[in-house]
């Protein structure tokens, strides 16, 4: 298996592509085709490439200089435990290399993976969310 770790500019995401790797993963299934369309549009994203198919998928949201965070890291479940995942968070740090700080919000079982990238476990931060609805 060859995958390839793309940025967008080099290779466009499709929002239906997204979504299916969204789906696959149990995740955003409120999140329309046009929301992710315009994410894509103006976001920075990285695709994970099987040939033609879009089999892993991160982003990241920032002011340019001062913090990024990184977003939807997601790769299909036919794909996993491959290296995947650390070859598109290592591409996202290498885009957000003149960032002061980047953060990102996990599940706890997934801190052991996010470690080996030198993110750190904060216990003295909590996580707040204020969602609209």
């Amino acid at each position: 298996m060859s995958i390839q770790i793309l940025p967008f500019s080099d290779k466009p995401i499709k929002a239906t592509d997204v979504m299916r790797l969204y789906e696959d993963a149990g995740w955003w299934p409120e999140r329309g085709e046009g929301d992710i369309e315009w994410m894509l549009a103006n976001g920075q994203s990285v695709g994970a490439w099987d040939g033609e198919a879009l089999v892993g998928f991160a982003r990241a949201v920032s002011d340019g200089k001062f913090r990024a965070y990184i977003e939807d890291v997601v790769i299909h479940s036919a794909y996993q435990r491959d290296g995947i995942g650390a070859q598109l968070v290592s591409r996202v740090l290498d885009d957000l290399a003149n960032i002061d700080v980047i953060s990102l919000f996990c599940e706890q079982h997934l801190i052991p993976f996010y470690e080996k990238s030198k993110f750190r476990h904060s216990k003295s931060q909590y996580v707040m969310h204020r969602i609209r609805r």
